[in-house]
């Protein structure tokens, strides 16, 4: 029985899925990370970096999302290609949503919804830049039904989880802009797994006030030292 340490983020969502697409049983142990919860010793026994999400597979632990996927990809052979072409491929995707999309919607939103002032240089060099990663995407899913081509795999997991969120950051217009990764999510709405996947996160309550409280969990680093 895996443990899915697990809060409703993008990162967390992406390991959400492949499990339910695994459909191998696993505990959700839900981290509140607005409460702090990530920062208890307990949990930083499992990810020293504090971050969800994490598993605990029997005696083996990982932490971070790209991680998981390639572990249970590998120990369960599924959702990558067996061509070895194919595969770079894929992992040449994975990481583009792991170097850059994931930081890129991470900080758009951060510095549009979190940060403390408004920081215009800020706010625009981010969300010029995710818009920029979501064109290249765009052009990808316009020669491929699936980023590393015919095979659904691990890679379209991890673009699923941070698409998801892109209303975040351009607003009503969502993904209007990018319709082949639009045509992407709607066949992502469909799979079972990642219904499944939704109904877990909605069967899971979270603090969602961001006070001062958890400006100090989510952003410790940002707490002025007191002399």
């Amino acid at each position: 029985m895996i443990d899915f340490y697990f809060h409703a983020t993008p990162n967390s969502m992406k390991v959400a899925v492949m499990l339910q697409e695994l459909g191998v049983p696993f505990t959700v142990k839900p981290v509140d990370i607005f409460k702090g919860e990530q920062h208890t010793p307990a949990f930083k026994a499992i990810n020293p970096n504090a971050k969800v999400p994490a598993i605990v597979d029997g005696s083996t632990t990982v932490f971070d999302s790209h991680a998981i996927l390639l572990y249970l990809a590998d120990k369960h052979d599924a959702f990558v290609p067996e061509d070895r072409t194919e595969y770079a491929t894929m992992l040449s995707w994975l990481q583009l949503v792991a170097t850059g999309l994931s930081p890129f919607s991470g900080q758009a939103i951060h510095f549009m919804h979190y940060a403390p002032e408004q920081i215009p240089y800020a706010i625009n060099r981010y969300t010029k830049e995710l818009a920029r990663h979501y064109a290249v995407l765009n052009e990808r899913l316009g020669k491929a039904r699936y980023l590393a081509g015919y095979h659904y795999t691990i890679a379209d997991m991890a673009l699923w989880g941070w698409a998801a969120s892109a209303g975040f950051v351009f607003g009503a217009d969502g993904l209007a802009a990018y319709p082949n990764v639009q045509r992407f999510m709607a066949e992502m709405a469909a799979r079972p797994a990642v219904q499944r996947a939704v109904e877990m996160k909605a069967a899971h309550t979270f603090k969602g006030e961001l006070d001062e409280e958890s400006r100090k969990a989510m952003f410790p680093q940002n707490e002025r030292e007191v002399a």
